[in-house]
């Protein structure tokens, strides 16, 4: 398999830690989708403010994906 990935893209993120899947939350849209259009109805959507900030909210960009990764898990990110 093969994957290309804009390096100025999005990453959006659920508003709710995902559980595994039971008959309590298997109908929380929240946890299950990363859809703007439904999180931001979520309580504990965070918006993005201002454009320089691509590291806060539930949308951000890759690189600030990338950069996290790399600094805060010690994931190597160059081939990614």
């Amino acid at each position: 398999m093969r994957i290309f990935l804009y390096n100025d893209g999005l990453a959006r993120f659920a508003t709710t830690k995902y559980k595994k899947v039971n008959d309590s939350n298997i109908k929380d849209t929240f946890m299950h989708l990363t859809n703007y259009s439904i999180n931001k109805f979520s309580k504990n959507f965070v918006f993005n403010e201002t454009s320089d900030q691509d590291d806060v909210g539930h949308k951000r960009s890759i690189k600030s994906v990338f950069k996290y990764l790399k600094e805060e898990k010690n994931v190597n990110t160059e081939h990614i």
